[in-house]
This record gives structure tokens, C-alpha cells and sequence, in this order.
């Protein structure tokens, strides 16, 4: 693998850790969204990654987007605007938790693959170097 294929595999993975980050976001911001029991919940966002290779370069993409449970999980919340005759609204299913961990993964994925630009740019005016000299 060359120096660029080596930067041509960390910005493919740039890119799909972005989009798990930005799905994460979008899970977050919605997981307090409030609905009527006869509307969908809000449905959290999950990013499906798959390996490309395009003859010795490989690396990763986005191949979509698969959402969660529309159904969500019913509260009991009797003074809500939205609440049905029995008291009930409807929230996403979504699990704070599993979330920020989530976060923390592709966090960590982004840097390594950012550190790897980087190394590999490096390396590259390395050998711009020893080619001046």
C-alpha cells in the first residue's frame, strides 16, 4: 500500500466515523421527543458500515442507515399536552447510555484514522526530504 492509499483508507474511515457521530447526535438530541400513543416515537439512527476495496486500496463506506423501533416505550405522563385518554406518551427508545458509549467508539475510531492522515503525511515529506538532499 502506498503513502496515499494509506490516506485514501483513513479519510474512508474519516467519513463513516463522521456519520455514526452525527447519527449518535441526531439519537441524543431526539431521545426526549415526546409523541401521541397513536404517532410513531422517534427512531434512532444507526449507521451500517461495509469494506470497500478497489484493487490493492481498501478501506470502508457508508452502505445505509437502519433505524430503530418506531414503537418506542409508553410513559405515564397524565398532564402532558400530548397524553392520551389514559395518560400515556409515547418516547423513543433510546438508551442514553448505549448512546455515549457509542460516542466514545467513534470518537477513538476518528482519531486513530485522523492520526494515521497524519503519519502517513509525514511520511510523505520524509521522502520529499531525502529526495532534496
Amino acid at each position: 500500500m502506498t503513502t496515499f492509499g494509506a490516506i485514501g483508507t483513513a479519510a474512508s474511515g474519516l467519513t463513516v466515523y463522521r456519520k455514526w457521530l452525527d447519527a449518535i447526535s441526531d439519537n441524543i438530541s431526539n431521545m426526549n421527543t415526546v409523541r401521541a400513543t397513536d404517532e410513531e416515537a422517534f427512531q434512532a439512527r444507526y449507521v451500517i458500515a461495509q469494506a470497500v476495496e478497489n484493487g490493492t486500496q481498501g478501506g470502508v463506506q457508508v452502505a445505509g442507515i437502519a433505524y430503530g423501533s418506531a414503537e418506542g416505550r409508553m410513559v405515564y405522563e397524565p398532564g402532558h399536552p400530548l397524553a392520551d385518554p389514559e395518560g400515556y406518551v409515547r418516547y423513543p427508545d433510546i438508551d442514553m447510555a448505549s448512546q455515549m458509549t457509542q460516542m466514545i467508539m467513534a470518537q477513538r475510531g476518528y482519531q486513530a484514522n485522523a492520526a494515521i492522515v497524519d503519519r502517513a503525511k509525514e511520511t510523505y515529506q520524509a521522502a520529499l526530504q531525502i529526495g532534496r538532499s
